[in-house]
């Protein structure tokens, strides 16, 4: 069937759905977001043994994107797309600064909290939805209500891994603690008490939980969901690498997350893949916490649930932990819709892209789609997940470097030139680099049109994990770094 008559049978059975949406009373929103948590989810497949009932149960309500991926692998501009509807390139929003109203082109940007507030609806959010404390200041508008920040809650008294960064939030692992004294339980006990004391409708509740996020500590009882003698370390090969440009390197040139080299010495690996899993375990429960309270309270069935997390982590794969890549293990992102206009038990493999909730709920909502935003609405797909997108998903890290993911393949574009091809299909760990093979050169070309046209500078007050590339010089954070320097091996 041609691409013109599906996209025109998708529309025409989104009708009735977008019609009963504007008579209707608009849903309320649920706005689940998870911290670094990467595709090591039940329902997505990532890792054999993650349990994650609660998460698998939203999906199975509604519609699972098996390829979503986020605008930026890491947490300032992935959000700050997500939240304003447009892409890193088009920001310069690239580091953990600045926040994007400081910026005074950026200060005037109609957010998805401001856009459904104008529509009607009252904000009520807690942990977090913007990166760190922003967008949480008395002077901001983003939210009508704020309940508890993110945070770690409870901690040992000294570090339980000695990483060589000494960096306070790089560790993991259990100690002596209650459930009830985490930052993540504060926040769901809030989400909870805001659904018992009926919030006024509609509204759109932002959930935020921290973990899986450094520092991985969980309690015990979550460990032992995880045997250690049966825990499985992520698959790599050797020298994974090796065909990668030196570019690729730049990325993630100096910073606090340990790389492969030092777990496998340390003997940690296992002992980090196992903690990693354990707090998705205890953020999957605190999950279901709020779910069950939204039930409870009557709100299930006129509430769109939406799931999602702002980037993806490596945990040994190219011999890196940490975000920060251009790689299925730095961008791809759980992302979940259910609830009503959205068809139930329905798994998509349609590339999709975190910039599309905001269109997506807008339209869902029975909301005209502000033409600002640069995301495309998913509403095609949660009616039918067979039905085809034209779009890739585009990830961003620093100015000029892109990621392109369809069904079938990752391209990868650095600022120096430099590339990388992947055939997600024959290759899904990502180990044959493919570019360079002139067989391939069609490949690359189609999928290079969809690179930004352009892309810009790190906006003012930009810093902390930005790199720039010019005269042929890249600089991170402020450093240069020169030809033939060797590759920083522990940070």
């Amino acid at each position: 069937m041609q691409r013109s008559l599906l996209v025109a049978l998708a529309f025409v059975l989104c009708l009735p759905i977008l019609a009963a949406a504007k008579d209707a009373k608009k849903p309320n929103i649920l706005f689940i977001s998870i911290d670094d948590q990467n595709d090591w989810i039940g329902c997505l497949g990532g890792h054999p043994q993650a349990k994650t009932p609660n998460i698998d149960q939203i999906a199975s309500q509604g519609t699972v994107f098996l390829n979503a991926h986020c605008q930026a692998p890491l947490c300032n501009p992935s959000r700050t797309s997500l939240m304003t509807g447009r892409r890193p390139s088009s920001t310069g929003i690239y580091g953990l600064s600045p926040w994007f109203r400081d910026v005074p082109e950026l200060a005037d940007i109609v957010t998805l909290p401001q856009f459904l507030h104008a529509h009607g609806y009252t904000n009520y959010s807690t942990g977090k939805i913007y990166h760190g404390g922003y967008g949480r200041k008395k002077t901001d508008t983003e939210f009508q209500f704020l309940g508890p920040p993110a945070g770690v809650g409870v901690r040992p008294k000294e570090k339980l891994v000695n990483t060589p960064a000494a960096h306070p939030l790089v560790d993991w692992g259990t100690f002596p603690h209650k459930d009830e004294d985490k930052g993540d339980y504060h926040v769901a006990s809030w989400a909870v008490k805001t659904l018992n004391e009926k919030p006024k409708e509609p509204f759109c509740l932002s959930v935020g939980f921290f973990l899986p996020h450094v520092p991985c500590y969980a309690t015990q009882k979550w460990f032992d969901l995880y045997p250690e003698d049966e825990v499985q370390v992520p698959e790599i090969i050797a020298d994974d690498r090796a065909d990668t440009p030196r570019f690729s390197w730049y990325l993630h040139w100096k910073l606090p997350e340990p790389r492969l080299k030092f777990l496998k010495e340390a003997n940690q690996w296992k002992n980090l893949t196992r903690s990693y899993l354990a707090c998705t375990s205890f953020v999957d429960a605190q999950i279901g916490r709020v779910m069950a309270a939204l039930q409870e309270n009557g709100y299930a069935d006129n509430t769109i649930v939406v799931l999602w997390s702002d980037h993806g982590w490596h945990i040994g794969e190219k011999e890196i932990t940490g975000k920060n890549t251009l790689w299925d293990d730095g961008t791809r992102v759980p992302l979940i819709f259910a609830g009503p206009g959205i068809t139930a038990g329905q798994v998509c493999t349609q590339p999709a892209e975190l910039l599309d909730i905001y269109p997506t709920l807008s339209e869902l909502a029975g909301m005209e789609v502000p033409e600002t935003l640069e995301g495309h609405s998913l509403v095609p797909q949660l009616v039918d997940a067979k039905t085809e997108r034209q779009w890739p998903a585009i990830t961003t890290h620093n100015h000029d470097n892109h990621g392109i993911r369809t069904e079938r393949w990752r391209f990868i574009h650095y600022a120096d030139g430099s590339q990388e091809l992947y055939d997600m299909q024959a290759d899904p760990n990502e180990w044959k680099n493919l570019a360079g093979e002139s067989q391939y050169d069609p490949i690359i070309k189609k999928l290079a049109q969809f690179l930004p046209p352009k892309s810009k500078m790190p906006a003012p007050g930009s810093k902390h994990r930005v790199l720039t590339y010019t005269d042929g010089i890249a600089i991170w954070e402020g450093e240069k770094i020169k030809e033939g320097q060797p590759i920083p091996e522990i940070d």
